[in-house]
């Protein structure tokens, strides 16, 4: 049996959570079509026949403008030094812009100073890019680095998962003992999971703009053997974006409440209560206090 670390990195919105849950084969990070949806390190393991990865997913590397962005950034690359494999992400939909080029220079300038087993460039989401446009991209991305190999895949739909598993194993060369059980997916505690779980449907269910904006803080959480009562706290920054979360007759809170709770009840494998509210917290994002206490 092999083992390996293995972090995932890229700038926001490629795919990073997706991949991580298509690896794992359970869903252990929440996903979104809005970018920063991931502000901390995700643990998953993934269980294979003949290997046992460790696998982190990480915030998008993105240029900080507060200090939670700042330490999602810090996150991302101080995940580097203890990995053996890395999987940079990029988009197939678009070509490499100034944000790529940051990844790519942070990776390779990690590489000087830790040997790693392989360092795969992954072109992700290419069920949405023609063959015609895809080559003439990964002969751009060859040109850039010496790749250990570079993997189209489709976190998405599964195209060339199993590949890009099976290659990655084949770096591994220390046979060694599994440091998880066989059951083990995540490290992601039940409290974590449940505030990430109701973010995921704030993020689902509002306007581009209020992503960056939102947190969630869960205030209590009491756990029985059937059952768990949660309280739960959504902040947002200014007074204009509270209304939008509540929606008309708080239709829209309701409807975030009941999907995040239908979610944990299956996660969880137990009744949910969900009690949510909405409170504005100007400037929540360079609160050093509270983005502890939001486990940032």
């Amino acid at each position: 049996m092999k083992f390996g670390n293995l972090v995932i990195v890229g700038r926001p919105n490629v795919g990073k959570s997706t991949l991580l849950n298509a690896l794992v084969k359970q869903k252990v990070a929440i996903m979104s079509d809005k970018p920063q949806t991931t502000r901390t390190r995700v643990l998953g393991v993934g269980h294979f026949p003949t290997a046992q990865l460790a696998i982190l997913d990480t915030p998008g590397l993105h240029k900080p403008k507060h200090q939670l962005n700042r330490k999602m950034v810090r996150t991302a690359l101080d995940s580097l030094p203890d990995a053996d494999i890395v999987y940079v992400v990029m988009d197939a939909n678009t070509p490499p812009g100034a944000g790529d080029r940051f990844v790519m220079e942070q990776v390779v300038t990690a590489a000087q100073s830790r040997t790693y087993a392989g360092i795969f460039l992954l072109l992700n989401k290419v069920d949405e890019v023609g063959k015609a446009r895809l080559l003439p991209l990964i002969d751009q991305y060859r040109q850039v680095y010496d790749w250990t190999e570079i993997v189209p895949i489709s976190a998405k739909s599964g195209v060339n998962i199993d590949r890009l598993v099976d290659l990655t194993i084949a770096c591994l060369s220390e046979e060694v003992q599994p440091c998880y059980d066989e059951d083990f997916l995540t490290d992601q505690s039940m409290r974590q999971m449940a505030a990430e779980m109701v973010r995921e449907k704030v993020l689902h269910h509002t306007h581009a703009e209020l992503p960056y904006s939102v947190a969630v803080l869960l205030e209590e959480f009491i756990e029985e053997p059937s059952r768990a009562h949660i309280r739960a706290t959504i902040f947002v920054e200014k007074a204009s974006q509270k209304p939008i979360i509540i929606g008309k007759k708080g239709q829209r809170l309701k409807t975030i409440g009941t999907e995040a709770r239908l979610d944990m009840e299956k996660t969880f494998g137990m009744k949910v209560f969900l009690e949510l509210w909405v409170k504005v917290r100007e400037d929540w994002r360079d609160n050093e206090s509270l983005l502890v206490d939001l486990g940032y």
